[in-house]
């Protein structure tokens, strides 16, 4: 048996591997409709479909119940994963999806780093340190590098 830990890095590199997935179908949808918008919002309705199915199956659908009642700034979540879906449809076929996709790791590298460090949305305290000063700076030279010519 799998340790709990193992489980959630597991789980996370799957949804991580589904990012580029997820950028070159609906990038491909938008374009063969010609709207990136009405592929997105295709997505999203799926996607809501799919997580009320699972919320219901996990027997948490009264949770629904509970969300008006939450402070109104947890719902950009919503506003940054569209801006994520209609930027990435609109980007990666003009950019290309491993380009696009490259530099959404690094905004999430560095956000996380500020996240972590300031201990922002209830996240847990972590500060920057040089260790992860100098995966940041890293990570930041790899994107330059992939992005030069014949790369």
């Amino acid at each position: 048996m799998l340790p709990e830990s193992m489980k959630y890095a597991l789980i996370m590199l799957a949804a991580g591997a589904g990012v580029p997935v997820l950028a070159a179908l609906n990038a491909q949808l938008g374009a063969l409709v010609g709207s990136p918008a009405a592929a997105g919002a295709v997505m999203f309705l799926i996607a809501a479909v799919v997580a009320v199915f699972v919320a219901v199956v996990l027997g948490q659908s009264a949770a629904f119940a509970l969300v008006s009642a939450q402070p109104r700034y947890l719902f950009l979540a919503g506003v940054l994963i569209a801006f994520y879906l209609l930027s990435i449809s609109w980007v990666a076929p003009r950019f290309g999806v491993g380009n696009a996709v490259m530099f959404v790791l690094l905004g999430q590298i560095v956000a996380i780093s500020v996240i972590d460090h300031f201990a922002l949305f209830g996240a847990k305290l972590r500060p920057l340190d040089l260790s992860r000063a100098v995966g940041i700076v890293l990570m930041t030279l790899g994107v330059i590098l992939a992005q030069r010519p014949g790369s």
